[in-house]
Formats: structure tokens, C-alpha cells, sequence
């Protein structure tokens, strides 16, 4: 199905006269997979030295047209992971997935990061509702809190299919968050996201230093690649020292 993307057509020099170069060749048809919906939005498009080894360039040359990729926005770079297919903006304002270190780091806030618990088990009767696999599934379940200038800023739960994401098994998330971790290991293609106000469990209240009972704001995600379940988080803040932000803008009237 083609993508609603903007068409950069007029973007891209056209001569009868003389061939495309190579950065314009490699530009061209990457450009091209993308726009026509043969690379999805989170698709992984190849590492530069395979596209240096499939057009027979530099590897400058690539980067050059990688580049030019990133800065129409068609794809984005990823540290240590390679290039992916970005979200179109209306998208990614709705389903953009945080890092709760960049959270905390934009508050100007020292970060820390602590796991309070790794356990790998069978799936569960009562983990359905949170993950759809197989009775015969393994997950990681990990728990771990994030902390805010020493202060504790989030709760974190999570389950990771390990059929989606086999290497997380041999992962300790001693020292990096899961949620950062992933980020960087899978590209996800939908998610969802529930939010929701809750009154601060046992656990909760626990975790947070908060009194039980406390008002908390809760974001449930689910994330999927190419269709098969990846994880399932549960992130509680304490009521008082999170909230939500969103920008609109009306729609057009036709």
C-alpha cells in the first residue's frame, strides 16, 4: 500500500541528458522503497557497509545520501543500530515511545536507574491481558525504578518476549533500563498506549516513598514488530511529580 508521505520528488534533479551519480542513484532508491511502502515506518534499512558493497561507492557517498534522508526526515539514525524508516510526524506525535532517562535528564535532574528484580518463566494465564503469545511462551520480567535528582520518579514493570527478543535473555539490565535497552536492539512498528489515574498499591507506594493510596498516573505500552508481540510496561509516576503534555492544532475545514 503506498505511504501518505509527502512526495520529495521535486527535490531530486532530473536529467535526460546525463545519469543520476551515485549518491543521487543510492538517494533515489532508497527514497523510493520508502515513499511507496516497501520499507515500512520502523523498517531497518541496510547498514552502510552493505549498501557501500551493493552500489560499489565510499562509504562516504552513502553517508552523504544518508544524510540527505535525515534531514527530509524520511529516516532516522540510531546509535550502535543502524538507520530506520521514521514515523510520518502526525504518527509519531501520537505513539512517540520515551526514554525515562531523557525524561529526567530535560528536567535537569540527576538520573539513576536501579533493577529491583529479573525473573525468566513461562508466560502466565494472567499475563494474557498484557502480552498476547503462546501458552508456551518465555519472558524476562523486570523490575526496576527510575530516580529524579535521588528522589524516586518511576516505577517500572515489564515483560519481554523472549521469542521476539532472544538476546535479552542473556542481558542482566544491571545498569541500563530495559526501556533504553530496547530502543536501541528493536525497531518497533506499532504500539499502544494506555493511560490511566490509579491509587498507589502496596508495591507502588513501596517503590515511589509514597504514602498508600497516593494518586499515581499510570502508562501502560504494548509494542509490536512486524506484527509480533516485543514487550509489555507498566511505568507508574506519583500524581505530583509527572504529567502529560500534548500539542494540536485544529483540523483543516475542507
Amino acid at each position: 500500500m503506498p505511504n501518505d508521505r509527502p512526495s520529495n520528488e521535486k527535490l531530486r534533479p532530473e536529467s535526460r541528458d546525463q545519469p543520476l551519480s551515485l549518491h543521487q542513484k543510492i538517494l533515489s532508491e532508497v527514497e523510493g522503497h520508502i515513499l511507496s511502502g516497501d520499507w515500512p515506518p520502523g523498517h531497518r534499512i541496510p547498514f552502510e557497509h552493505e549498501l557501500t558493497e551493493q552500489y560499489g561507492c565510499s562509504r562516504m557517498t552513502v553517508n552523504k545520501a544518508l544524510s540527505e534522508l535525515v534531514k527530509r526526515g524520511l529516516i532516522e539514525r540510531r546509535r550502535k543500530s543502524g538507520s530506520y524508516v521514521t514515523f510520518p510526524q502526525v504518527q509519531s506525535a501520537v505513539m512517540e515511545i520515551h526514554d525515562v532517562k531523557l525524561e529526567v535528564e530535560s528536567l535537569g535532574l540527576d538520573y539513576a536507574y536501579r533493577r529491583d528484580g529479573r525473573i525468566i518463566r513461562k508466560i502466565g494465564a494472567g499475563d494474557r491481558e498484557r502480552i498476547d503469545l503462546p501458552a508456551s511462551s518465555k519472558l524476562l520480567e523486570i523490575t526496576c525504578r527510575h530516580f529524579a535528582g535521588g528522589r524516586p520518579f518511576c516505577l517500572e514493570e515489564r515483560l519481554i518476549s523472549l521469542a521476539a527478543v532472544p538476546e535479552a535473555e542473556a542481558e542482566p539490565f544491571e545498569t541500563v533500563a530495559p526501556g533504553s535497552w530496547l530502543l536501541g536492539k528493536v525497531p518497533w512498528s506499532t504500539a499502544e498506549h494506555r493511560i490511566r489515574a490509579v491509587a498507589a498499591g502496596r508495591l507502588a507506594a513501596q517503590s515511589l516513598d509514597v504514602a498508600a493510596g497516593s494518586p499515581c498516573l499510570v502508562i501502560e505500552r504494548r509494542t509490536w514488530s512486524g506484527g509480533a508481540p516485543v514487550t509489555s510496561v507498566r511505568l507508574t509516576y506519583p500524581g505530583d511529580r509527572h504529567e502529560l503534555v500534548a500539542e494540536f492544532q485544529p483540523s483543516a475545514v475542507g
